[in-house]
């Protein structure tokens, strides 16, 4: 016999878990079908161990800074099985909170892989065998994996995914990291760090290519200050390998050119998990992996949605679980806003970090906006030179006709822990004179996004 639900969402990842407990809150039946692990992508090989390596790495860098701070630190070195046994270790604990949280909530879990077999009906392949389940809603959570180009297949030994270098089997000597978006940054900024002879290959003509233009520049300075080598409008043609050595074929200005390495990751974007659902069946229409829907991430076929990396750009997990409290409050009758893609923010963990909310400088003038850059540097702040942080900046751009703050981009230390101030000022569609009249906690980081607000109207105090 099927077991029916108001609701049914498959994958628990931040959108599917977020949405599965939004609409048991408001009283709907729930279930969650999850084919591995309860938190997905994000909580198990995203998102969270990433920044606990990261976190490692940091720490790290530090030690060796010791001198600056009157401190001292001898023989420092590290244990990568240990750095990679607590990241992993923060992963489990989230990954079982998720468990905790949808138990708490009454939400049904059953562990399986789902394909759609007509609107609102589901089999479900489960250890036990085929279950039906039933629902009025389905909500596809079903997420992302990694691109594999054709010539660059990661294989685990020589070319690794992001899942690969995340339980690294050694430690690169010397790295070549192809991407130089979030993933491939993150990753080149951790080995570099811990010591690999790190190089990226971005076909883009500047690194971490989504950001403004001048924000990618000072962090470029920062990653070659740190040894990096920035290969910029590159491409990696071919990967020859060999026992324990790749040999990358990199075309640049017209010339190709050979270069050795022992091991490369690949991070060249990712691909929606669509195959075997049953979706186009249905009739739901999918667009170079990704399921196609509207605002409110209705496919277009009665009672599916899709949220998250399925349904496509921008794919950040914060995203993916805003869609899925709004889609559970419309499943719930409720009217939610749709989520306005401008005000969700991006950040990058490498160091420097980097974060960003709204329109660049360029894409603001080429909008059609009469615009006012601010600008303010972390040379200028009393709190980033006591913490030894001096290199960063952070910029605004405001709409000149109506003081509307169009974007916020800041490269330096903890920015990923600033721009959410930004991001409330845009959701309150705040303009630059609440920013200005609003008072900054003294001595802090965030004083620097007032300074940038006010030097947009050529008031900063402090440079």
């Amino acid at each position: 016999m099927a077991q029916s639900f108001d609701m049914v969402v498959i994958g628990s990842g931040p959108g599917g878990y977020v949405c599965a407990i939004r609409g048991a809150q408001l009283g709907l039946k729930v279930a969650v079908i999850e084919r591995e692990h309860l938190g997905g992508i994000c909580l198990n090989w995203g998102c969270i161990p990433t920044k606990a390596l990261l976190r490692s790495a940091e720490v790290f860098h530090l030690m060796h800074r010791a001198k600056e701070f009157g401190l001292s630190a001898d023989k420092i070195g590290y244990d990568l099985g240990a750095v990679v046994q607590r990241s992993r270790g923060v992963a489990k604990q989230l990954a079982s909170g998720v468990g905790h949280l949808l138990k708490k909530n009454k939400v049904t879990v059953i562990m399986g892989e789902a394909t759609l077999t007509a609107p609102g009906k589901l089999a479900v392949k489960t250890d036990k065998g085929a279950e039906e389940v039933t629902g009025k809603a389905i909500v596809l959570a079903t997420g992302a994996r990694a691109r594999n180009l054709p010539g660059l297949e990661a294989d685990g030994d020589l070319v690794w995914n992001y899942k690969h270098a995340l339980q690294p089997p050694r430690m690169p000597k010397k790295l070549l990291v192809i991407g130089s978006g979030a993933i491939g940054i993150e990753f080149a900024s951790f080995f570099n760090t811990l010591g690999a002879d790190t190089t990226v290959v971005e076909v883009m003509d500047r690194v971490l290519p989504v950001e403004d233009a001048e924000i990618s520049v000072l962090a470029k300075k920062q990653f070659v200050k740190q040894g990096m080598k920035i290969l910029e409008k590159a491409t990696v043609k071919k990967l020859d390998r060999a026992p324990g050595k790749v040999t990358a074929h990199i075309e640049r200005d017209g010339k190709t050119e050979t270069q050795d390495f022992d091991t490369v990751i690949s991070a060249v974007g990712i691909v929606g998990n669509v195959e075997n659902l049953g979706l186009e069946k249905l009739g739901a229409r999918i667009d170079r992996t990704h399921v196609v829907t509207d605002e409110y991430c209705r496919t277009g076929v009665e009672g599916l949605y899709a949220i998250g990396d399925v349904a496509g750009a921008p794919w950040l997990a914060h995203k993916a679980s805003h869609e899925g409290v709004m889609v559970a409050e419309l499943i719930a009758g409720q009217h939610p806003h749709p989520i306005k893609p401008n005000a969700i923010p991006g950040c990058t963990y490498c160091n420097p970090q980097v974060a960003s909310v709204g329109l660049t400088e360029e894409k603001a003038k080429a909008a059609g906006y009469e615009i006012k850059v601010g600008r303010f540097p972390f040379i200028g702040n009393g709190k980033a030179i006591a913490l030894g942080e001096p290199e960063g900046l952070i910029k605004t751009v405001f709409d000149a006709r109506t003081g509307e703050l169009l974007g916020a981009h800041m490269v330096g230390a903890e920015v990923t822990e600033l721009v959410q101030g930004y991001v409330v000022g845009r959701t309150l569609e705040t303009t630059e004179a609440e920013l200005m009249e609003t008072v900054f906690p003294h001595p802090t980081l965030s004083e620097m996004m007032h300074e940038s607000v006010l030097s947009a109207y050529g008031r900063a105090i402090h440079f």
